[in-house]
């Protein structure tokens, strides 16, 4: 079983959290194996997903071995024991709620609120965050990363929301120790289609930013 540390050493090693809201489970199994195949090893599922706990539980029941999957978009404590109980590994949200970092903790998983200010950003850490989303990201850039880390370099931040093939080695640089993206990576319209190896590709650039933009 995975311990929180290990989940985040596998988040911060891939360096890609893809980030999915598709129209079925069966979709996203085979989504997810198009992005394995790009290199991307972190996969969250949104609440906001008709089929996201199936999607979970059928995608931990197979390839669990090979992919770490979360939930997305978990925005209580009630939400966040039903993603677990389906298999969910971490918990993602844009918003910061102590009672889902408490009911992530206390099934041994990790939390991975959102927050923006410093302020926000430092409460989250105070209430034992695991990593920290910084959303939405695009909206205030790499430069504010770079500046809130300056006093906070002790705090582990991602970002999501706005982070394009163009930005990512930006945000890298600047400090963020993940990437979470969605629809630039996960295209659905790509999905709809079929055009599975288009998912693969983007994995495969996402993961050459990072991978760049750490001196790899």
């Amino acid at each position: 079983m995975l311990t929180r540390a290990d989940t985040v050493s596998r988040i911060v090693e891939c360096g890609v959290m893809a980030a999915a809201r598709l129209p079925s489970a069966q979709t996203a199994v085979d989504a997810t194996m198009a992005l394995l195949e790009g290199g991307v090893s972190v996969i969250e599922f949104s609440m906001t997903m008709p089929d996201a706990l199936d999607a979970i539980r059928l995608i931990t029941g197979h390839i669990g071995d090979r992919v770490l999957v979360g939930a997305g978009t978990v925005l209580d404590a009630e939400t966040a024991r039903a993603t677990i109980l389906a298999g969910a590994q971490f918990v993602v949200s844009a918003t910061m709620s102590p009672a889902v970092i408490e009911m992530a903790h206390r099934y041994g998983k990790a939390a991975i609120p959102g927050a923006l200010s410093p302020t926000e950003i430092l409460y989250a850490c105070e209430c034992g965050a695991d990593l920290i989303k910084v959303f939405p990201a695009a909206n205030v850039g790499a430069d504010y990363i770079r500046a809130v880390l300056a006093p906070l370099c002790h705090i582990r931040l991602m970002v999501d929301g706005g982070v394009t093939l163009e930005n990512a080695g930006d945000f890298i640089r600047a400090g963020a120790v993940a990437l979470g993206i969605g629809r630039r990576l996960v295209d659905r319209q790509a999905v709809e289609a079929g055009k599975y190896e288009l998912l693969t590709d983007l994995a495969r650039r996402f993961v050459a930013a990072v991978r760049e933009a750490r001196g790899q």
